[in-house]
């Protein structure tokens, strides 16, 4: 009896490893994001309020500190699922590369940095940055190529007006803005825009999203081989994504930073609810993860007037909007 005892329990232990061989799906999965900011909210309350574990899902969560580290993650099967700027996808989409990143949810519509100088400017208009240095991000990133869009369309001036600087890299930024006094402004994400302000080392003077409008800013990725292997897990994975957007829609302020405190250890929790105030009046998260062409096309317009592309990617190949429809 005890023999039959022992080898039940041992098939139970084998029969849901055997299960998870016969799907070929992993309940782990290794995503990259291009940043850790209260911008990516959605996906933090998601993480912690155990959305992903209910659905039988495991994150494996990196900074990969810029989309262009995120992409190569993918590219070299070190990432299973990124989260960054669709400019990344739409370039190896041009470059024709094989195994091309897929766009399969959209996670946020708006630029998600704020624009900080040194001194307060009450009445800050975008043509004050005539004549000053500005850290803009990394040359051919979202970040950048929007804010440029601002610059042109907002503030009426050229690049040569002022000190576009795109040489500092994304997460060198904030460091290289307090240790320069050359440095007029930089954009910052929150919590750092917030906390930054907090401690009196400089002041929000605009919101780079309200500025530009709709845009594709965010988004996951994944590569073709990747969906097509674990399209259930995807499904899942953003399913409780959008579960946590809903529940930043349901609640306080407050209540969503008590949701949000364990992925910003260290940070007041009055400035993480302050952050999330902010995206919300901006209307910075999408409603859906469904990826508008209207936004992909216009996207590829702000990349093109700034330069940095030569060709045109195809919506419908490098975007997959049928896991997110699914969902809505």
């Amino acid at each position: 009896m005890k023999k039959l005892a022992v080898l039940f329990m041992c098939l139970c232990m084998i029969m849901p490893i055997g299960f998870v061989g016969c799907s070929g799906q992993s309940n782990v999965v290794r995503l990259n994001e291009v940043t850790h900011s209260i911008f990516y909210a959605p996906l933090y309350v998601a993480i912690n309020n155990g959305y992903f574990e209910e659905a039988g899902i495991e994150i494996e969560l990196v900074n990969g500190g810029g989309a262009d580290k995120v992409m190569t993650a993918i590219a070299s099967d070190s990432a299973d699922i990124g989260l960054m700027g669709p400019e990344a996808a739409i370039y190896c989409h041009v470059e024709g590369q094989q195994n091309y990143p897929v766009i399969f949810g959209q996670l946020t519509q708006k630029d998600g940095s704020f624009l900080v100088a040194k001194t307060a400017q009450p009445e800050f208009k975008w043509s004050d940055l005539k004549g000053k240095r500005m850290l803009a991000g990394r040359k051919g990133g979202v970040p950048a190529m929007t804010l440029e869009y601002v610059v042109k369309n907002k503030g009426g001036l050229a690049l040569s007006d002022l000190n576009f600087d795109t040489t500092v890299a994304f997460d060198m930024m904030v460091g290289a803005f307090e240790g320069d006094d050359t440095i007029d402004y930089c954009t910052m994400f929150e919590p750092t825009a917030s906390d930054y302000e907090k401690q009196g080392k400089g002041y929000v003077v605009a919101s780079v999203g309200e500025a530009s409008g709709e845009i594709p800013y965010t988004a996951f990725a994944a590569s073709k081989k990747y969906i097509e292997k674990n399209r259930d897990t995807v499904k899942s994975f953003l399913a409780c994504v959008l579960k946590g957007y809903r529940y930043i829609c349901d609640n306080s302020a407050e209540k969503v930073a008590e949701a949000l405190a364990p992925s910003f250890v260290g940070i007041d929790k009055v400035l993480i609810a302050a952050s999330v105030t902010r995206y919300l009046e901006i209307d910075a998260w999408c409603h859906t993860p469904v990826m508008k062409k209207e936004s992909f096309d216009f996207l590829q317009n702000i990349m093109t007037e700034s330069g940095n592309l030569s060709g045109r990617a195809d919506f419908d190949k490098a975007v997959d909007n049928s896991i997110a429809k699914e969902l809505i």
